[in-house]
């Protein structure tokens, strides 16, 4: 039995092992000064933040369409004989309707799809897995329910530099955004449940960030330090982490504009995988 895996962009996995594992990646789309773009891979995102600095426009983004989900079934199905969709928190997005919505319009076989509840990294270690337990001959239905318990398993925080694209991008009005950078206060922001939530201000970016390395258990088996154009402040956490728990997994790896338009440059993150 083969099991075709398929996510979406915001997984932000190296193209690297994208293509070396066969995974299908279904773009996100975002929308910039009047062009419209689809979502790449780690390594090709900085044009895309160097412009949000220079410009007071905004970028919309948007889920993929359902049929752009369904043309990645068909053609899994063409080699494969099972599919598994691993996608982006119904939450925060569309993406997962999509997916569904795409498996309704499939006549004969059907795809396996999980709401990982998570974003980013998170996700990403969810496709990991699946790649993982495809390889060792578990079905899509196997898979589906090893990481719909492995999902209770994953934490993310994030520390934006400013509050002000949260501000930009509809998340936080102009008013707590101006304050808030006035007093120099920095959000630590949590996905919970699916849902991105404010679960402390610290005084200060150093404060921050020393928080959430606090808030990783001694047990953790698996970190991404996220970040957005802040690669040396990325590499001086994770030395800190290394240190810190060194029977973890560690890696640095990049935000896109999907997830990072709402955040902005210098933004740093911790995925968790216990």
């Amino acid at each position: 039995m083969t099991v075709k895996i398929i996510t979406d962009s915001t997984c932000y996995l190296d193209k690297d092992f994208i293509e070396r594992e066969n995974v299908t990646v279904v773009p996100l789309h975002y929308v910039f000064d009047g062009e419209e773009f689809k979502e790449g891979f780690p390594g090709e995102f900085g044009e895309f933040y160097n412009k949000l600095q220079s410009t007071k426009l905004f970028p919309t983004t948007s889920q993929p369409a359902a049929g752009d989900f369904q043309v990645a079934y068909l053609d899994g199905f063409k080699d494969y004989d099972e599919a598994i969709a691993i996608v982006l928190s119904s939450k925060i997005s569309g993406t997962y309707t999509s997916a569904m919505l795409a498996n309704g319009m499939l006549e004969d076989k059907k795809v396996t799809i999980v709401d990982s509840f998570v974003a980013a990294s998170a996700l990403g270690f969810l496709v990991e897995d699946a790649v993982k337990l495809a390889k060792e001959g578990k079905n899509a239905k196997e898979i589906g329910e090893f990481l719909n318990e492995q999902k209770k398993k994953l934490e993310v925080y994030v520390t934006p530099e400013t509050l002000d694209y949260l501000s930009r991008g509809g998340r936080m009005s102009s008013i707590q955004s101006s304050i808030g950078n006035l007093l120099s206060i920095k959000p630590i922001i949590r996905l919970v449940d699916g849902e991105l939530k404010l679960v402390e201000k610290a005084r200060g970016r150093n404060k921050a960030i020393a928080r959430m390395i606090e808030m990783v258990e001694p047990h953790i088996k698996r970190i991404s330090v996220c970040h957005i154009l802040n690669y040396e402040e990325a590499e001086t956490v994770a030395n800190t982490l290394k240190e810190k728990y060194p029977k973890a997994r560690i890696t640095i790896d990049e935000l896109g504009p999907v997830i990072g338009s709402h955040l902005g440059p210098k933004t740093l993150g911790l995925c968790l995988y216990y």
